[in-house]
């Protein structure tokens, strides 16, 4: 069986490729933060994928606990993991982004501070699901992730209900927010990008999962049966 279509993962590396050009060569630099503003077309596209997973999650950890759907199980275990993997490019890249601005690597603050619960909220929940013993640990770590959804909100309300240190929003946030054209556009394509390598992370995962559920069951039949003689 095949992780994932082919045809999906040329398109998904073209976009990145095209990607990449808009933001390092198309996109003009910003006048306040010089080049480093550019990791702005990676920091924010990696904090929508994240949120994305982090969604589907909540939504097949949902459909797990009312139908015990074990396709669903696998569905929110390959978009938990792809979600962290996500997360932490956001956690990364912005202190990277932060220290040439702010003259610091961290501050706690409403946005990073929330960002951080949330990526230990998911980190914790795929521990769970490795290491938790009995038959109860896909419907705990369920409940996990329907509760850890709930920060998903919050962070990208963050900064619209406090004042924190991180900027305000660059689109939608009121008078004097918005990109110039060539920014907005490659912002864009990034967007569209990161969305496309993530549906391929999730997708192929998702499939593994699968493969590793029909291992699990096998070697736990194949244990009945000796038991058995």
């Amino acid at each position: 069986m095949k992780i994932i279509s082919i045809g999906f993962v040329i398109l998904t590396l073209a976009l990145l490729g095209f990607s990449t050009y808009q933001a390092l060569v198309v996109a003009p630099t910003e006048q306040t933060m010089g080049e480093v503003q550019r990791i702005f077309y990676y920091h924010v596209p990696s904090a929508w994928v994240a949120g994305l997973c982090f969604a589907v999650n909540f939504l097949a950890s949902v459909v797990y606990l009312w139908k015990r759907s074990l396709n669903a199980d696998a569905l929110a275990a390959a978009s938990a993991e792809v979600g962290v993997v996500f997360c932490t490019i956001v956690l990364i890249t912005g202190p990277i982004w932060a220290r040439p601005v702010w003259g610091i690597w961290w501050t706690w603050d409403a946005r990073l501070t929330t960002t951080l619960v949330l990526w230990l909220i998911y980190v914790s929940y795929l521990v769970l699901r490795r290491f938790a013993t009995g038959g109860q640990s896909q419907v705990l770590a369920a409940a996990l992730a329907i509760f850890g959804f709930v920060d998903v909100p919050i962070v990208y309300m963050s900064i619209r209900w406090f004042r924190t240190q991180h900027p305000s929003p660059v689109m939608g946030g009121g008078e004097n927010s918005g990109l110039a054209p060539e920014m907005l556009h490659a912002f864009l394509w990034n967007l569209l990008a990161f969305t496309f390598v993530g549906i391929c992370f999730i997708v192929a995962r998702y499939r593994l999962q699968l493969m590793e559920n029909r291992v699990e069951a096998a070697h736990a039949q194949l244990a009945l049966q000796g038991g058995a003689r």
